[in-house]
């Protein structure tokens, strides 16, 4: 099960440059001018968790294996992306198959690399993308209930609740309000409201690019989007891209980490981000571990057990009996699964429980 997060951003934010930085590859080229990222690229970055290196530890095993988040670097837009500037029609596409949103705000002066407005202001340039992005959801739901207006005399009884949920959403945007503020209690409502796929309903994390002597506590730009990410309860996340940059040239953790001391860090703002994607789409980590591979795998929090089985292997969901779990602290403080099991730690679990984060698991099948 893969979660993708978009990484959005007028050009010349340092959007590419972060994107390289996170995937510690250069298939973006970061180029000083707009619309050099033309195609979507793809990354997957590991999840840090050290759990899971005692888990392997302790169950002594030859393999361990992270689980991941997926990046989009996608192409830079500008005012009027709603009706086809620039790369507005690619870019609402490739923007609107992603989970979340991660919104890079240039937040730092330099005179070297050009603003596609020639001024510095992160709230206004974030509005211009709020803008596009809820000009776009307008236009898709208006034709949507438009043509779903021409069936209503079909008899389907599910259109008529379906109408009624596009003209929420018209009379929300149309206050220019994102999508995010609408909440259903019932369970069909939300499932066609969410299948709508609006790109003002995604979560979002605002990713503030500074200069490289206020990556610690930001600066004035920076301020202003962390008053902004409060007022919308999202988060905003410092960081530098040419710091991460350079990170990401290093060869291993113990450069990366001496490096980080010497410029009084505790962690990569690109750590922060992957957390912040983790935290922002309410996902949790359980795992899988014996002597063959210690391994993590990522669910949204309030997964019952034979969904969670699910995304091992579709027949672990199929045939499923039940499921042994071990709770994380029990099997670092007694020191793995049998002895786990011999002091009464490990459970047995049926289709209704719902997998909590740390929970290693062991799941029982028959097909």
């Amino acid at each position: 099960m893969g979660f993708k997060c978009g990484i959005v951003g007028l050009p010349n934010v340092g959007k590419s440059t972060l994107f390289n930085a996170l995937t510690a590859t250069s298939l973006a080229q970061a180029e000083n001018f707009p619309f050099c990222t033309i195609e979507p690229n793809f990354g997957r970055v590991l999840v840090p968790d050290n759990r899971l290196n005692e888990i392997s530890s302790i169950s002594d095993s030859k393999i361990t294996i992270p689980t991941h988040l997926e990046f989009v670097d996608i192409a830079g837009l500008v005012k009027g992306a709603s009706k086809g500037e620039g790369l507005g029609n690619q870019f609402l596409s490739n923007i609107r198959n992603v989970d979340a949103i991660i919104h890079v705000l240039r937040c730092f002066d330099d005179e070297n690399i050009t603003h596609v407005n020639n001024n510095i202001d992160p709230v206004f340039d974030s509005e211009i993308i709020d803008t596009e992005l809820l000009i776009s959801d307008l236009n898709m739901i208006e034709n949507m209930s438009n043509n779903l207006k021409k069936k209503s005399s079909s008899g389907d009884k599910n259109i008529k609740t379906n109408i009624t949920i596009l003209e929420d959403v018209l009379e929300i945007l149309g206050k220019g309000l994102p999508a995010r503020d609408i909440q259903y209690e019932d369970d069909y409502e939300k499932i066609y409201f969410n299948s709508l796929q609006l790109l003002t309903n995604k979560p979002i994390i605002y990713l503030s690019n500074v200069e490289e002597e206020n990556a610690e506590q930001g600066n004035i730009y920076s301020a202003q989007i962390d008053k902004k990410s409060k007022e919308e309860n999202t988060k905003n996340i410092i960081v530098s891209a040419s710091i991460e940059a350079e990170i990401s040239q290093l060869e291993n953790i113990k450069e990366r980490n001496s490096f980080l001391e010497s410029i009084g860090l505790n962690e990569t703002g690109l750590s922060k981000l992957v957390k912040g994607g983790y935290e922002i789409l309410d996902l949790i980590t359980f795992f899988t571990s014996g002597p063959k591979e210690s391994r993590a795998w990522t669910i949204p929090r309030g997964t019952k057990a034979p969904d969670a089985a699910g995304v091992i292997h579709t027949d672990f969901k199929k045939g499923f009996i039940r499921a042994e779990k071990i709770r994380f602290n029990d099997f670092s403080k007694l020191g793995g699964e049998k002895p786990s099991k011999e002091a009464g730690k490990m459970t047995q679990e049926g289709k209704e429980y719902v997998v909590e984060d740390g929970d290693i698991l062991h799941f029982l099948f028959n097909i």
